[in-house]
């Protein structure tokens, strides 16, 4: 009985940590988030506007939304409540959040908005270029001009006391043609380019600029392009990047040096790593749009092939159990894959047309 008593509460404490998650998925097609938690679809939020490529991010208490024809909307992720919501363009690419500041990267008018954390302008950025790849570095905000092949780092003068004041700090000209997005990596911003076979490398203590060859396979043929950078993963001592154009995921070590090709079904656009860094998931486009698969990140194998009755446009991993969701956009739903005997859990329904999930822990 003692011992039945133990396994009871370990299960309810076990439960309640479980229970912290929220998962918000974009509904594509309907202006609205789907939130999930306790493993059940629950609410809708509606008025999120054009969630075509909507984008969640959360910082402390805060969310926020940006959708694809330019507004970013807080909102409170407890209560499920829109605080705010302020129109920066036409078309909003990204946006980042620093401690006392939201920071746009707008495409139709050519510039970068510097909001307050409740949405209020403070600055507009005029760069007469579609601007992408927007990141934050200490008390640096980076971002790329797509139209000028320009990398542009702007040094906040007031080092994060009150409303920021950003000032043009440094700028790498000529860097490669269209950088289309980037990622921060330590104190290493690396953009990618549309036609460029190489992805660059901002040095941002030294404020140094290095291009970085991107190699198709083992004869060391080039990539013409690389994909968006929310689809590479980077963890322990590896980074993965999915090949556009060839069945492949390369794989760099963390000095960017060549490390392995893994041999895939399909075309990868998306991979994300497990909390642990033991494993890697993998998506696809085209005729294997339905399909996953898992990479052992040690051996560098796929140990895993899942196929789904839709295209799956999203997963995230469960930072507390072992589960990975994924977004079955055509068929309404987000499975659920158990991550350690590798089967199929369970399907949560009536999600409609699911594509981002984004993973809020209401403990922090």
């Amino acid at each position: 009985m003692k011992l039945l008593n133990i396994l009871l509460i370990a299960s309810i404490a076990m439960g309640s940590a479980w229970a912290k998650e929220k998962f918000f998925v974009v509904e594509r097609e309907s202006e609205s988030l789907a939130t999930i938690y306790d493993g059940l679809k629950r609410t809708n939020i509606e008025g999120m506007h054009n969630m075509n490529h909507g984008v969640v991010k959360f910082d402390g208490k805060d969310g926020y939304v940006i959708s694809r024809d330019g507004y970013v909307v807080k909102f409170d992720p407890i209560s499920e409540k829109i605080l705010a919501e302020y129109k920066t363009s036409k078309s909003a690419i990204g946006f980042v959040i620093g401690a006392n500041y939201v920071a746009v990267a707008n495409y139709d008018d050519k510039s970068v908005d510097i909001l307050d954390r409740d949405l209020k302008p403070i600055d507009k950025i005029e760069t007469n270029s579609k601007n992408v790849g927007i990141k934050i570095y200490t008390d640096y905000l980076i971002f790329s001009q797509m139209d000028n092949d320009i990398i542009s780092v702007f040094k906040d003068m007031n080092a994060g006391k009150g409303n920021p004041n950003f000032k043009l700090h440094k700028e790498f000209k000529d860097v490669g043609e269209l950088p289309f997005d980037a990622m921060i990596k330590d104190e290493k911003y690396i953009v990618g380019f549309f036609t460029s076979k190489f992805f660059g490398v901002v040095d941002l203590e030294k404020m140094e600029y290095k291009k970085v060859d991107v190699f198709l396979d083992e004869n060391r043929q080039m990539v013409l392009k690389v994909p968006h950078f929310g689809f590479w993963s980077i963890g322990g001592d590896k980074i993965f990047v999915p090949a556009v154009g060839d069945n492949k995921v390369l794989v760099y070590d963390n000095d960017f040096k060549f490390v392995k090709n893994i041999q895939t079904q399909g075309l990868p656009v998306f991979t994300s790593l497990s909390p642990d860094k033991k494993y890697l998931a993998v998506t696809y486009s085209g005729k294997d749009f339905p399909t996953i698969q898992i990479v052992d990140t040690q051996t560098l194998e796929i140990i895993h092939t899942f196929n789904f009755d839709g295209k799956v446009l999203h997963v995230r991993w469960s930072e507390t159990s072992p589960q990975l969701y994924v977004s079955v956009n055509d068929t309404n739903k987000i499975a659920v894959i158990h991550t350690k005997e590798w089967f199929l859990n369970r399907e949560i329904f009536n999600v409609k047309k699911p594509s981002g999930i984004f993973l809020y822990e209401d403990g922090k």
